[in-house]
């Protein structure tokens, strides 16, 4: 029986099944690069099946999500789609490394009014990209089309990764004591965090984005470039020393999240003289007019992780996570607490 002239199907109502199935085997190729042996489906289910390794005795799940924030109106603004995944990816595997976890998989979620395959799919590549850094799979994903819930172009972003980490070898910060070690790892820019203000900062200062800012980069590269994922160097490290705490430096700054992972006696005093931060964050405080405190408490400033060791392992840190291709200082020391100051004291 042939449809009444007047019948309505779900692409008139706004979603293109034939696009949605076009973004699945666009991503495919990607996705199966950052397979791992325990899955056992990937993407195209229902669920994704992933087994726990045989390797661990008490294996212990990590899981953590987070999304990418108003870092996708700049996307939005300057058409750049391909780093905003790997952002999303790093907010939430660097998170959950913290705690020791080794990431297993990747969850993503994408919502649009319209699905934009080509714009998606170099979405989905960065998300893909950035579990091969992470060296997690992508596993499966949700990709919704709701005709009039976001503005035409504009879409959100959401991820969901899981770890596992051995439970003897959970890393808690409960063992941190004066006189330990505070390392910095660089960032690659302000990374996920802090993007309200650098938009409000922008709307003042009116700059010539693609003007060459930093090297051969412009100023849109600088402030979209993704966020540094720590995973890889900080494992293996784990292998070789104990570490004793880690804080992933996200939104507030320095100097409200190294708290999260000390003891309530102690502190860590940071010296801000330690490491040289980049041209980005200068530029952002002169533009704004913005209070040196703020900036440590809002940006990264050029320190995307914090890692915490012994004075005995601090030398050997630094040297292995050198060899590894990342840039590390020493920026702090940790120090007893008095009363009830504040536990980061960037100085």
């Amino acid at each position: 029986m042939n449809p009444p002239n007047n019948a309505l199907s779900y692409r008139d109502a706004g979603v293109d099944i034939d696009a949605g199935d076009q973004l699945v085997e666009n991503i495919k190729p990607y996705a199966k690069r950052t397979m791992r042996p325990e899955v056992l489906s990937g993407i195209g289910g229902f669920g994704g099946l992933v087994e726990i390794s045989k390797k661990y005795k008490e294996p212990v799940l990590v899981s953590g999500t987070d999304g990418v924030g108003t870092k996708l109106k700049m996307a939005f603004e300057l058409n750049i789609h391909n780093t905003v995944g790997i952002d999303l990816v790093g907010m939430s595997v660097n998170d959950i490394l913290v705690q020791g976890a080794e990431p297993l998989f990747f969850l993503d979620y994408f919502a649009c009014g319209k699905l934009d395959v080509p714009a998606a799919t170099e979405v989905i590549k960065g998300i893909a990209a950035g579990c091969e850094q992470a060296g997690c799979a992508l596993i499966g994903g949700e990709t919704a089309e709701m005709p009039g819930m976001y503005p035409v172009g504009e879409y959100d972003l959401a991820g969901f990764a899981v770890g596992v980490v051995e439970k003897a070898g959970i890393i808690t910060g409960a063992d941190i004591v004066p006189g330990d070690v505070v390392l910095g790892m660089a960032s690659n820019g302000a990374h996920s965090n802090g993007y309200s203000l650098v938009r409000k900062i922008l709307e003042r200062s009116r700059p010539d984005l693609s003007a060459k800012f930093d090297g051969e980069r412009s100023l849109s590269d600088v402030i979209m470039a993704p966020t540094r994922i720590y995973v890889k160097p900080l494992l293996a490290l784990m292998q070789s020393l104990t570490i004793k705490g880690m804080a992933h430096i996200t939104g507030g700054g320095i100097t409200e999240n190294v708290p999260r992972v000390l003891p309530s006696s102690v502190v860590a005093d940071i010296d801000r003289l330690s490491w040289q931060m980049p041209k980005l964050f200068h530029w952002l405080q002169e533009q704004g007019n913005v209070a040196e405190q703020e900036m440590y408490r809002t940006f990264n400033c050029g320190i995307g992780m914090v890692v915490i060791v012994s004075p005995a392992d601090a030398d050997q840190a630094i040297s292995q996570l050198q060899a590894a291709g990342e840039t590390v200082t020493r920026i702090g020391v940790i120090r007893a607490r008095n009363n009830d100051e504040h536990q980061t004291q960037v100085k």
